[in-house]
């Protein structure tokens, strides 16, 4: 009573196979106009039946309407798979007529169609396919003309229930793997001589605990002459009964992809004339198979979870020798029955497995969000166990399982579609097996002897000795592929070679393979879902306040109305009236009535009275819904009359008050525009982060929101500088209220996930940071960025697949570049050509030289096309590939020091010094010292720099930086030689203004007063700030230019009237000056705003007494 009942099993499902009708069929009997003809149905090895005889001629196709039907059980966890990479097999036959004393009717084999099943198992109840008709060897199709119409059946495949139910839809997946050809195989490989069978294999989960092998058993070893057509149509991987071009799979073909876009082994610049060459030129090993694989819940769970513990899927390639074709039909049993194995098979087909390798395909980004397909060139190594063991974490291989299922189906594929021929006996092929394969065994083992040592032990001679023995020891079987050290000999550390599978190694043997799911194992958040939960976490704020259609609104709208129609009325009059006015001073009452009604009479003649009644109208009916909040008819006409007159007398107040404030004689004073922009504020705003000034800095940033809360700009880098000081709370408020503005604005959504990331909101983080991507999915910062978060959270796999959409996309910008510069170069050529043909017109041809060579000259065609003798002979050179010029680590890396995210910035920079494209450079070291100034390390930004100055002394970025090391540590002598190097270079550094202040204030404590003037000017000349024009009149002050000086003053407190310093020394220049008022007024701001240099104010002081005035407080 406690056991659980099973779980029910789904009854068997029905498949049927309707062939409808076949047209355009040519039979034997050219004479005939009909063909009486028949079809069988077969899948795999199962015959389905045969269809009706029916005549088919030109004008009236072969109605057949014939069912065959099949049955998916559901008990077989392998059913639903063999109906998604089985094809169902239609043979169409000729039935001749019967001649005299003929007891049965002989037939002609027509043609073969192959029926894809794939769309039952994506869960179509329904589908209806016309196929092509493929000529079989012999068939009087094979004659038809190019241009006669192909003969073709039509074929409906239905079920009554879907095969797969939503359930199994939603937990399974249809792989799909397409083995296409190994380029460059070894050299002793040879299309002459004794023929092989080559096979690829790997293995694919069934379920949870259990995989199975998927062998390719059909590879052909092609000269490279033989070239591939563009569009290969992919093949069957188990054609069964189907020959011909039916063994090709309808309307599928291989896929092209650029090699910048593969996934495999073989992608660098270095790798594309090894490529070339490979295949165009060598010979090569061709499959063309596609193998699809319906995976169940539990299937895609394992491969899911394989592929995050080892994200390397191993992929078996071999050669085997050809299989002997059997005679007698008494024997075919014993082939059909090859699953379980005979002992004679087995034991001599072990050994029969040479030149094993194996391709590590890296399947990680498979588990990449909304990945469905990789393809690529994968290296093929030679087969180990320990090198599978190290790569994949298996413990053996698929060469003995895969070689027995490619003997299998190569066995199978050779039968003819007819009766088929049983194939040798079991004796038979063992001995044909040993005949064909003991030479190249001999060979095998013979180089295979070579790789050991001079100690090796008495097993491995035995087992090189071994191969004319046909019932041979297990061990020496094993020898012949790979020679291993015994586990408990003292050979253990010993390497394990394999010598046939090294000439892949050396060969640079790699095979294109593709593997394509139907839907990703990690399904990708649409844009729209990653923008609504964006919007979650930060809703959008509109960039103006909602507008309230309530009573004051309307009445404000009314008043604005009236304005505006009083301003037109009063230009309607000036226009008639104004010579009047100005010359008339005293007017009579007379005069105005008449003006008036002058006036009146204009506007209703002209229209223009009722377009003012038109345009205050809206804005009355507002007054009369909101405010009176009437919005029926009314039903009583005295009810009417009472509102009229209630609304009269209102509106004719709100008239009297709007033309008040319109027509107002006092003169209001405008609001004075502000002296700086934002661009200004946000330099001063930097000076002050430069200089220590941070409440400066926040009053600067403060201001510019101030000005514009709807600038997203504004809120950004104000939270910036919030992340610089380290106020990660306000910084968040900043960048969500930036991201609030602009939903899309790819610094403040990346800035976001980075503030999110410190605060260890990680899924938030990533929410915004995938939603930089699909912002800007061209951007190479959002990527790298999204990659650094990876990093940061420890997915390897996700931080893998955004760095490889990086550097796709800065290779992709290095050649848009190039191709830019190119095409710019090409058309100033074309210009300095034909400048130079019509400036040597009418010379001698010896003088055209300077512009291209004689010989081109005389050949150039009438369009002015060169044609060169060696242009035929000589091929141009390959144009190199553009290299991008910063690695996607340092390209962040320069952002990421702009906006001060110090922890993303130092992952950046490992992840630089790794990089192929970085690692130890002078920029490398200038960014590590820009990192430790901004974390005040001022030692270790020193060693960082004076690394920089190994690479490039004449880098001016790294004594500036140089120099603002030993300023703050308080070494001026040192800083001042670091800054004047700066500015004698020709190329100025890139940040020049913090070089100018603080050489300035060098100078000026040095007491150099001219050389700080100058310097001063230089800040002023590029950006001009408070703190530049401070230091001019300081300078000027102190060489006695008192003018310059307050010019200089007066321009610093215009540009900031808050800085105790300018007030300061303006009063030192009114003291000097003799201007007591003046002084005192400069004085006392100085005082306000709260001057705390000692040294200056001890100076007012004393200058104040020896002028006798300057303080009111005397």
């Amino acid at each position: 009573m406690g056991d659980s009942e099973p779980p029910s099993i789904r009854p068997p499902e029905t498949i049927t196979i309707t062939v409808l009708r076949a047209r355009n069929l040519k039979g034997s009997s050219a004479k005939a106009d009909a063909v009486n003809a028949m079809v069988k149905v077969e899948f795999g090895e199962r015959s389905l039946g045969e269809s009706p005889k029916v005549d088919c001629t030109a004008e009236t196709p072969a109605e057949f309407n014939y069912n065959a039907t099949m049955s998916c059980t559901y008990d077989d966890p392998t059913a639903l798979d063999e109906i998604a990479h089985k094809p169902v097999v239609l043979t169409v036959i000729e039935v001749l007529p019967k001649e005299k004393k003929q007891k049965e009717e002989k037939t002609v084999l027509l043609g073969q169609c192959t029926v894809d099943m794939l769309p039952l198992v994506k869960g179509e109840t329904k589908h209806r396919h016309t196929l092509i008709v493929n000529p079989l060897p012999g068939s009087p199709m094979e004659t038809l003309p190019p241009d006669a119409p192909r003969p073709e059946v039509d074929v409906l495949l239905s079920v009554n229930e879907p095969l797969v139910d939503n359930s199994q839809m939603n937990a399974g997946n249809l792989m799909t793997i397409t083995v296409e050809s190994l380029f460059s195989p070894p050299e002793s490989w040879s299309v002459t001589g004794t023929q092989y069978a080559y096979a690829a294999a790997l293995p694919v989960p069934v379920n949870a605990e259990k995989e199975t092998p998927i062998v390719f058993a059909n590879g052909m070893l092609k000269p490279g002459i033989d070239k591939e057509v563009p569009n290969k149509q992919k093949k069957w991987a188990v054609p069964a009964t189907a020959q011909g071009n039916a063994i090709y799979i309808p309307d599928q073909f291989i896929a092209q992809d650029a090699i910048e876009d593969e996934d495999g082994d073989f992608r660098g610049k270095d790798d594309r004339e090894h490529r070339t060459i490979a295949e165009q030129e060598k010979n090569r090993c061709t499959w063309n198979t596609e193998r699809r694989s319906y995976l169940e819940g539990s299937a895609v769970k394992s491969f899911q979870d394989k592929i995050a513990k080892c994200r390397y899927w191993p992929l078996e390639v071999m050669r085997l020798p050809q299989p002997a074709s059997g005679k007698g039909k008494k024997k075919q049993d014993d082939h059909a029955d090859t699953k379980k194995g005979s002992g004679a098979v087995n034991k001599d087909d072990e050994g029969a497995v040479s030149f094993h390798g194996v391709a590590f395909v890296n399947l990680a980004p498979l588990l990449y969000p909304g990945v469905k397909r990789i393809r690529g060139a994968y290296k093929i190594h030679s087969y180990t166990d320990q090198a599978l063991a190290e790569k994949t974490k298996r413990k053996m291989g698929l060469g003995e399982e895969a070689a027995r299922i490619a003997n299998n189906i190569l066995n199978r594929s050779s039968a003819s579609p007819g009766p088929k021929k049983g194939a040798g006996g079991k004796d038979d092929k063992k001995e044909k097996d040993v005949k064909k394969g003991h030479s190249r065994q001999d060979d095998s083992r013979r180089s295979n002897s070579i790789a050991q040592t001079h100690d090796t032990e008495d097993h491995d001679t035995h087992a090189k000795d071994h191969h004319d023995h046909k019932k041979g020891d297990k061990s020496s079987m094993i020898t012949s592929q790979t020679i291993k050290s015994d586990a408990g000999s003292e050979h253990e550390a010993q390497a394990p070679v394999n010598l046939e599978g090294q000439q892949y190694v050396d060969s640079k043997s790699y095979i294109m393979f593709e593997i394509r799911l139907e839907k990703p194992l990690i399904p990708k958040r649409p844009p729209e879902e990653l923008a609504r939960r964006v919007a979650e976490y930060i809703p959008p704020r509109p960039l103006f306040p909602k507008r309230t259609d309530g009573a004051q609104r309307a009445v404000e709208d009314f008043h604005t109305q009236v304005s505006s129609v009083a301003g037109l009325v009063l230009d309607e009059f000036r226009d008639m009236f104004g010579d009047e006015l100005r010359t008339d001073e005293n007017i009579t009452q007379e005069a105005m009535e008449s003006r008036r009604q002058k006036l009146i009479y204009e506007l209703n003649a002209s229209g223009k009275y009722f377009a003012f009644k038109e345009q205050l109208k809206h804005s009355v009916v507002k007054i009369v819904r909101e405010k009176y909040l009437k919005t029926t008819n009314f039903e009583d006409r005295q009810e009417l009359q009472t509102f009229l007159s209630e609304l009269y007398v209102y509106l004719i107040d709100q008239m009297h008050e709007s033309l008040t404030k319109t027509l107002a004689l006092e003169d209001q004073a405008p609001v004075p525009a502000p002296l700086t922009d934002s661009a200004q504020l946000k330099h001063f705003a930097r000076e002050a982060e430069v200089n220590g000034n941070f409440e400066l800095a926040t009053k600067y940033y403060q201001e510019r929101i101030a000005r514009d809360r709807n600038d997203p700009s504004h809120w950004f880098d104000y939270g910036t500088f919030c992340l610089y000081i380290n106020d990660i709370t306000k910084a968040e408020e900043c960048f969500k209220e930036t991201v609030a503005i602009d939903q899309k604005h790819l610094h403040g959504l990346l800035l976001y996930g980075v503030v999110c990331t410190l605060q260890e909101k990680h899924e938030a983080a990533e929410t915004f940071f995938e939603a930089a991507t699909c912002v800007q999915p061209k951007s190479i910062l959002a990527w790298t960025m999204l990659g650094l978060f990876y990093d940061a959270v420890q997915n390897e796999i996700g931080a893998e697949m955004a760095y490889i959409e990086a550097n796709k996309l800065n290779q992709q910008a290095a050649v848009n570049m190039a191709r830019a510069l190119r095409e710019e170069e090409l058309a100033k050529q074309r210009v300095e050509h034909s400048e130079s043909e019509a400036s040597h017109k009418g010379r001698n041809k010896s003088d055209s030289n300077l512009s291209r060579p004689s010989s081109e000259y005389r050949r150039g065609s009438a369009r002015g096309t060169p044609q060169l003798e060696e242009a035929s002979e000589e091929t141009p050179p390959r144009e190199p590939t553009p290299v991008p010029t910063s690695s996607i680590y340092m390209q962040a890396i320069d952002w990421l020091l702009e906006v001060k995210a110090v922890p993303f910035t130092e992952r950046a920079l490992g992840h630089e010094l790794l990089s192929p494209m970085g690692g130890l450079t002078a920029h490398y070291h200038i960014a590590l010292a820009r990192v430790k100034l901004q974390k005040s390390e001022l030692k270790e930004a020193e060693e960082s720099l004076n690394e920089a100055l190994q690479f490039d002394y004449q880098n001016p970025d790294v004594w500036a930086l140089m120099g603002h090391v030993m300023y703050l540590i308080n070494d001026t002598t040192e800083a001042k030689g670091c800054y004047e190097r700066t500015i004698d270079f020709v190329a100025d550094a890139s940040e020049m203004h913090s070089v100018y202040l603080r050489l300035g204030s060098i100078y000026l404590r040095d007491e150099k007063f001219q050389e700080a003037k100058n310097t001063f000017l230089m800040a002023c000349k590029r950006s001009p700030s408070c703190v530049s024009w401070l230091g001019v009149g300081m300078a000027c002050y102190r060489l006695g230019e008192l003018s310059e000086a307050e010019d200089a003053l007066s321009e610093a407190n215009i540009l900031n009237n808050s800085d105790p310093e300018v007030w300061g020394y303006l009063s030192l220049v009114c003291l000097k000056t003799g201007r007591q008022l003046e002084a005192e007024q400069a004085y006392k701001y100085a005082i306000k705003v709260n001057l705390e240099d000692t040294d200056l104010l001890d100076e007012i002081i004393k200058t104040q007494k020896e002028v006798g005035f300057g303080n009111p407080q005397f």
